[in-house]
């Protein structure tokens, strides 16, 4: 009997969808045609569950997502997509973000102690560097991945307050410290980093730079940011990197102060292959490093836990675009990829790791073939335009691939 003519064997992901705010939900629409092209005309198969959330349906209903949300995203999902999440105007009666306990709420609630941003210039797009429309680097020597911890740092009490809403339980007290020589009100942050929070996302990254490593044949290096002649958190993260690099010889290691590293990211992205970085530094510096693959709407993320994984582009919200049409999906599209990629990589699923390579291969044809584009690459071409672009592009492929 001929292999072709039997069954497809199926496997079914239970997806919780997050679009969120403004032009997250417009985005997230080119996300659930994609998904629908590869639940059709594939082996996977995708159980979708869309949860409104965000500032917007705080605004509409007092609530930041409907009860159970969270749970449901904990204990009901192998992976959460999300659009964006802030709407000027929502703001809970504390002053924080309405729609927070969404994203920062899941961030610590389900430890997703790793932001991973790949940094990726294709060929034919064009970067911003010099405030135009301009490429100079071959496009093969921007390929980096940075790795952010997620959970500690400046964002960790915020981190914490939005993991209580999202259970439903009061806010953790806040103490008060005295600061000698400071007169008058002051604000404060606290910026904690732990061995435990250091050792797994430097563990994380050298165990990508290996997994690179063996995908590639190319030999990887990890560098490690961070401001340890200075601050005594980043001095405890330097020396939890320095005993995981005396452990992995066979990875290649260097180290930088964030103020220099900001220079050597846009001078000689071809020197980085990962980057691990604290939290707030790596926040800022994966924005920064988003001009040398096009701008934040090329700008895809994972958020990667123990047991659970969240997937979003970077971009925000953007509410002056909201409702127009007019931007990039290509970010939310290739989180998209990375969701196939990873879960492919958990559940060890051959089919859906092709179809994350067949998704890769869309994106990146689109662009090598002179496909269209939205304004902030020099485009005119709309959200959906793109998004169906890539969609039919996807459906080509696996035709061919799953006849």
């Amino acid at each position: 009997m001929n292999d072709e003519h039997l069954p497809r064997p199926m496997a079914t992901y239970r997806l919780a969808v997050l679009p969120g705010d403004g032009t997250g939900r417009e985005v997230m629409r080119e996300a659930l045609r994609i998904l629908s092209v590869f639940d059709e005309n594939s082996p996977a198969s995708f159980d979708i569950n869309e949860i409104p959330c965000g500032g917007q349906y705080y605004l509409e209903t007092g609530e930041e997502w409907p009860k159970g949300s969270f749970e449901y995203c904990r204990d009901e999902s192998d992976a959460i997509l999300l659009g964006a999440i802030g709407w000027p105007d929502a703001r809970l009666p504390n002053g924080d973000m309405a729609g927070g306990q969404t994203i920062l709420g899941l961030r610590s609630g389900l430890e997703l102690y790793a932001n991973v941003r790949p940094v990726k210039l294709y060929a034919g797009v064009t970067h911003k560097v010099h405030g135009v429309h301009k490429q100079v680097w071959n496009p093969d020597l921007v390929d980096i991945i940075m790795i952010r911890e997620n959970t500690e740092g400046l964002y960790h009490s915020l981190l914490r307050r939005m993991e209580q809403r999202a259970l439903g339980k009061k806010d953790e007290p806040i103490v008060i410290e005295e600061f000698p020589g400071l007169d008058g009100e002051v604000a404060w942050d606290p910026r904690p980093i732990s061995r435990d929070g250091s050792e797994r996302v430097i563990r994380f990254a050298f165990d990508y730079a290996k997994h690179r490593q063996r995908k590639t044949g190319a030999s990887q290096s990890v560098t490690c940011v961070d401001k340890s002649n200075v601050t005594r958190g980043c001095q405890l993260f330097r020396k939890i990197f320095r005993e995981f690099a005396e452990r992995n010889p066979d990875i290649a290691v260097k180290e930088a102060y964030i103020d220099a590293f900001t220079m050597w990211l846009v001078r000689n992205p071809e020197d980085l292959d990962v980057v691990v970085l604290p939290n707030m530094f790596g926040d800022i510096a994966t924005d920064l490093a988003s001009v040398l693959q096009g701008g934040m709407g090329m700008s895809a993320s994972a958020n990667m836990g123990p047991k659970h994984m969240l997937f979003e582009p970077v971009h925000g919200s953007s509410p002056k675009h909201a409702g127009k049409n007019v931007v990039n999906p290509i970010a939310m599209i290739q989180s998209v990829q990375m969701m196939f990629e990873a879960l492919a990589f958990r559940k060890k699923d051959q089919n859906l790791d092709t179809c994350a390579e067949i998704l890769q291969s869309a994106i990146q044809k689109h662009f090598e073939e002179g496909g269209i584009v939205t304004y902030d690459l020099g485009g005119t071409a709309s959200t959906s335009e793109v998004g169906q672009a890539i969609a039919m592009r996807c459906e080509s492929m696996l035709k061919e691939r799953f006849p």
